[in-house]
C-alpha cells in the first residue's frame, strides 16, 4: 500500500466544479456543513481516499461490515449555468504536519484532474465560550475574493483566528494557488465544547448564496435544539454545585 492511495467508483464528467472541504475539526462544524451539503444536492460518492497517515483501525458500518478509515469525494451535478460542485468529508485529517501536507497536495493534484478552479474550505474557528449567533469569519487567496465574501456577510476581523488555520482548511488554502485555484475559508465561530451544528448552519447560510443553492436546514435546526438543551442542563448542574459550596461555609 502507498502512503495515498484513490479507489475511484467512477469519474465523473463535471462542468467547471466547484471544490468545497468539510472535514473534522473544532466542533465538527466542516464535516457537519459538508455532509449536509452532499445530503440536501443528494450527492454521489465517486472516489475513496485512503492513507497511512490517517489511524490504523477501520470503521464498524450499522450492517456490521467493516471499512478502512478514510476520506470520501462526492459530486453533485446542476443544471443550467450553476457549476458542478466537487465535496470532500471523511472520519479524519492527517495525524501528522507531513501527512496534512502529503494529503493536501494529493487532493489538490486530483481537483487539478477534475478542472477544478475555485475552493471552499470550511472549518470552525473556537472561542471557548457558548454563543448564540455565530458569526462566519473568512479568509482568502486574493483581495477581490475578500471584498466579494464581505458582501455576503463573511467578516474578516483582524487577528481573527489568531493563531492561523490549522489542518486541512489552511493547507489546502494555502497550497492551491500553486495549483491555480482560487480559495477561500469560511470559519463559523463556536465554542469547540461540543458537536455545533449552529455553526455549521451558519457557514452554510453563506455557502449557499455564494453557490446558489437552497438548503433546508430543519435537521440541523433540530440538532441545534438537542445541544442547547444539553448545556442548559449543564448550566444548571453548575449552579447548584455552586451553591452547595457556597452553602459548605455556612455555620
Amino acid at each position: 500500500m502507498d502512503k495515498i492511495e484513490i479507489h475511484y467508483d467512477e469519474k465523473p464528467d463535471l462542468d467547471n466544479p466547484v471544490f468545497i472541504e468539510g472535514l473534522p475539526g473544532i466542533g465538527n462544524v466542516g464535516k457537519l456543513a459538508a455532509e449536509h451539503l452532499i445530503d440536501q444536492l443528494k450527492g454521489k460518492k465517486f472516489a475513496d481516499i485512503i492513507s497511512k497517515h490517517f489511524p490504523p483501525q477501520v470503521v464498524i458500518e450499522d450492517n456490521g461490515v467493516v471499512r478502512l478509515v478514510d476520506n470520501q469525494l462526492y459530486y453533485a451535478k446542476r443544471d443550467g449555468a450553476n457549476q458542478d460542485l466537487v465535496i470532500l468529508t471523511g472520519d479524519y485529517q492527517g495525524l501528522t504536519p507531513e501527512g496534512q501536507y502529503e494529503l493536501s497536495d494529493f487532493i489538490l493534484g486530483v481537483l487539478k484532474e477534475l478542472k477544478v478552479k475555485r475552493i471552499f474550505t470550511l472549518g470552525g474557528y473556537g472561542i471557548g465560550r457558548m454563543i448564540k449567533k455565530p458569526r462566519v469569519l473568512g479568509a482568502a487567496t486574493e483581495e477581490s475574493l475578500v471584498k466579494e465574501m464581505k458582501k455576503l456577510g463573511v467578516v474578516f476581523s483582524r487577528n481573527e483566528p489568531g493563531a492561523g488555520i490549522v489542518g486541512a482548511s489552511g493547507l489546502l488554502l494555502g497550497m492551491a494557488k500553486y495549483y491555480g485555484m482560487k480559495s477561500v475559508c469560511l470559519m463559523g465561530e463556536t465554542s469547540g465544547y461540543f458537536v455545533d451544528p449552529k455553526s455549521a448552519q451558519a457557514v452554510l447560510e453563506i455557502l449557499a448564496k455564494i453557490l446558489d443553492v437552497t438548503v433546508n436546514y430543519d435537521e440541523l435546526e433540530a440538532k441545534a435544539k438537542q445541544i442547547d438543551s444539553i448545556t442548559a442542563r449543564l448550566k444548571e448542574i453548575e449552579a447548584k454545585v455552586d451553591q452547595d459550596e457556597d452553602l459548605g461555609y455556612i455555620g
